[in-house]
């Protein structure tokens, strides 16, 4: 059994039964909400979907238009439209605001976050780090004419998937999606973790958010946390 795989298997087992009636979770198939970051997409989830639906669960990967944490939660919600039985919503990175968000609904019995943001009530990504020195990868940060997000090549290969092969950077760097800056302003209303229960991959080579920020973060909402040799990317190279 993989690490990232390991995690939302026990996540599914103890999430599910409980806060779920036996016969509902027997009943109903479980679904993997798969939530992805900024500056990717959901083909970022490629090397955890078969090891999911080899074990029988039903995949979603989510397309997040990274326009703004509305947006992007609407589409994650819009992908649970149908799905009657338990859910477990998984988020990366920028994915984990919008799984805070979005968990509420009943549906969902369990959240991971995967080298990700878990936040306050109340907050964004940007007020949590007001009065910090700026990350080093936000050096290399382009925008475009619209007010879109790109990190360059060599910010993807120093700070976000520096365990990645060659080969690997470059399908990264391929099918990056342009975030918009104003991602990080917004704030939660919601906090799903306050009654779901929560795990979190931390990778200890993390140099986008950092291990010691993911740490202090699973800590704050009581997840369960385990941690690997990895980079930011670790759903990638760790599946």
């Amino acid at each position: 059994m993989s690490n990232t795989w390991r995690v939302l298997f026990v996540a599914f087992a103890l999430g599910v039964s409980a806060t779920a009636a036996p016969a509902f979770a027997v009943d109903a198939q479980k679904t993997v909400v798969l939530v992805h970051g900024a500056f990717v997409d959901g083909s970022s989830w490629s090397r955890v979907i078969p090891l999911l639906q080899s074990a029988g669960l039903r995949v979603i990967a989510v397309q997040n238009p990274l326009t703004s944490l509305a947006d992007d939660v609407a589409a994650t919600k819009r992908a649970m439209e149908g799905v009657t039985g338990p859910v477990i919503l998984v988020g990366h990175s920028w994915g984990g605001v919008v799984i805070t968000e979005a968990g509420t609904d009943d549906r969902v019995k369990a959240l991971v976050y995967v080298a990700a943001f878990a936040l306050p009530k109340g907050q964004s990504v940007n007020s949590v780090s007001a009065g910090s020195p700026p990350s080093p990868w936000t050096a290399t940060l382009q925008p475009d004419s619209a007010g879109f997000l790109r990190v360059s090549e060599e910010g993807l290969a120093k700070y976000f998937a520096a365990d990645a092969s060659k080969e690997d950077l470059a399908v990264i760097a391929a099918t990056q999606q342009p975030s918009a800056s104003r991602l990080f302003e917004d704030r939660l209303t919601q906090a799903a973790y306050e009654t779901k229960p929560s795990w979190a991959v931390v990778p200890k080579g993390d140099l986008a958010i950092t291990a010691p920020v993911e740490r202090a973060m699973a800590a704050a909402i009581h997840a369960r946390v385990t941690e690997l040799d990895g980079s930011h990317v670790i759903m990638w190279t760790k599946p």
